[in-house]
């Protein structure tokens, strides 16, 4: 229903043709303008119009409904404290639970889940419409937790100080009130954190290109600032890196001087030191004292899309970072592996890290993979878990602590499944799976490539009846997105399977460029 919904608004609002340079629709970007909010109103009205005058409104609209509000779904996990946690959202708890379970108790498919904080009743008691957006625990216990809520659901965020145990927050904890901000902890008594302090103190995007240091019982304005960017930038965001038993190894300040080009700053010795890597690179990790980045562009004879490894100590000595690291050994380069270049048809679409392990998610002609990393020696070697395949697959939770890893499966016509995994053993096992919303036995996926007119193909598939007839006569949806490197691989789409195929129709997601399905380039 959402698809076929956007598909009408779209061909009901794509009716203008530019005539001029002027854009006769400039108005449009006052997103909250009096004028723009009526012309979205009239519009909308437009299509509520058509839609709800179709005779099949009522069904597919009690279709769909069964489909959205089903109650048999996966609570997807989380690690924390040994356990699990979820959030969860439903017809009597739309603002949602945030709950913990027992390890053994999920991977039994048997959960007893334990409320730790219901929005529904916070925003009751406190007259506002909060929604979660995550927290952040203190390791390696993961008692205290600074969890962020939104009030009506944008990004501007409130933070308050949690305490797991007695399942309430805590009157003289850290709190931090709205604003579009990132927050980690130093230690028990010590935050680090982003946020604009004074109007001036924002991007042109309206995030924090400052951070600082709150300690405990102390007021913002004793907070001690680390690092300054400029506003220009499109944000500043620190990153605490833990080993597996929570000791800080470095503070990073990750500066994105554009979308996508960020540098990182190591702040641990007062004085910020830039790490020595290409602006077109992300951080992904920390594992066995080697930070793991993915590489946007070529950079010290690694190629665009390399997984490499960056020796923390080495680097520290080589950028002469830390008197007593100098001490111990001598200055060297700064040292860095690769760990896996992707193929021509593959990109990284994810990593993550265990306690000895890189679990790098893939894409590999646009269908999922999940390769595991450990280090040998001098190098690195890789295995591939075995995972349905023709499938998008989400590496869903990865213990920080140990080898335990969660994997979403699904793909046009199978069902979500949920898989349990061990990333030293490199074993999976099914955990959960949900029921077919549509019958798929009439259908066949294929996957086709588009010759574009510089001679570059571009992949795509189509899902189509098993009879249908190459004559243009089955009706067929296209969908077809590029852009900040977001790849469409294959997805189980109920609404779509209910509404569309089953009554005869077919439908093609193409994976056009500006998408991440073939990696930077």
């Amino acid at each position: 229903m959402r698809s076929l919904l956007l598909l009408c608004a779209v061909v009901l609002a794509s009716g203008a043709v530019m005539t001029s340079d002027d854009d006769p629709f400039l108005w449009l970007e006052d997103v909250h303008g009096a004028k723009a909010l009526e012309w979205v109103k009239v519009q909308n009205e437009r299509s509520a119009a058509k839609l709800e005058g179709d005779a099949r409104y009522e069904t597919y609209k009690s279709e769909a409904l069964a489909i959205f509000t089903a109650k048999d779904r996966i609570s997807l996990p989380e690690f924390r404290a040994g356990g699990i946690d979820n959030t969860w959202q439903d017809d009597t708890h739309p603002h949602g639970l945030w709950r913990h379970a027992a390890l053994k108790s999920y991977r039994a498919g048997k959960a007893k889940w334990e409320t730790l904080l219901d929005l529904d009743k916070l925003s009751k008691d406190e007259g506002r419409n909060w929604f979660w957006k995550g927290v952040d625990c203190l390791p390696p216990e993961d008692r205290y937790c600074l969890v962020h809520l939104s009030d009506g659901g944008g990004d501007a965020i409130e933070v308050r100080e949690f305490d797991t145990e007695a399942k309430s927050f805590i009157a003289a904890g850290f709190h931090l009130e709205r604003a579009k901000q990132n927050v980690d902890w130093i230690d028990r008594d010590t935050i680090i954190v982003a946020r604009a302090w004074t109007p001036e103190e924002a991007t042109e995007s309206g995030y924090p290109f400052t951070l600082k240091l709150i300690k405990r019982g102390e007021p913002l304005s004793k907070a001690k600032e680390v690092f300054r960017g400029v506003k220009s930038d499109a944000l500043i965001a620190p990153r605490v890196m833990r080993d597996p038993d929570g000791v800080v190894r470095a503070t990073i300040a990750e500066r994105r001087v554009g979308f996508f080009e960020t540098e990182f700053y190591l702040l641990d010795s007062g004085t910020p030191v830039m790490l020595p890597l290409p602006k077109r690179s992300s951080l992904r990790g920390l594992v066995g004292g080697q930070l793991i980045f993915t590489l946007q562009e070529p950079w010290e004879g690694f190629e665009t899309g390399a997984l490499i490894a960056l020796d923390l100590d080495k680097t520290l000595i080589a950028l002469d970072y830390g008197k007593l690291l100098r001490e111990q050994a001598a200055k060297s380069a700064v040292a860095a592996q690769l760990i896996m270049q992707p193929g021509e048809k593959q990109t990284i679409d994810a990593v993550f890290t265990t306690r000895e392990r890189v679990v790098v998610q893939m894409l590999d002609d646009v269908k999922g993979t999940i390769e595991v990393f450990a280090r040998k020696g001098d190098g690195w070697v890789g295995q591939r878990l075995v995972l349905p395949k023709g499938s998008s697959l989400v590496v869903r939770a990865a213990q920080k602590t140990g080898p335990l890893l969660f994997v979403t499966s699904e793909s046009f016509l199978e069902p979500t499944k949920l898989w349990w995994g061990d990333a030293v053993r490199a074993q999976v096992e099914q955990v959960a799976a949900l029921p077919a919303r549509f019958k798929a036995s009439t259908h066949v996926v294929e996957q086709n490539w588009a010759t574009s007119p510089d001679g570059t193909k571009i992949p795509y598939f189509l899902v189509r009846p098993k009879r249908m007839k190459a004559d243009g006569s089955t009706p067929t949806l296209l969908f077809g997105y590029g852009g900040f490197q977001l790849s469409k691989p294959p997805v189980y789409l109920p609404e779509m399977g209910k509404l569309w195929l089953e009554r005869g129709g077919a439908y093609v997601i193409a994976n056009i460029r500006g998408g991440g399905e073939f990696g930077p380039a």
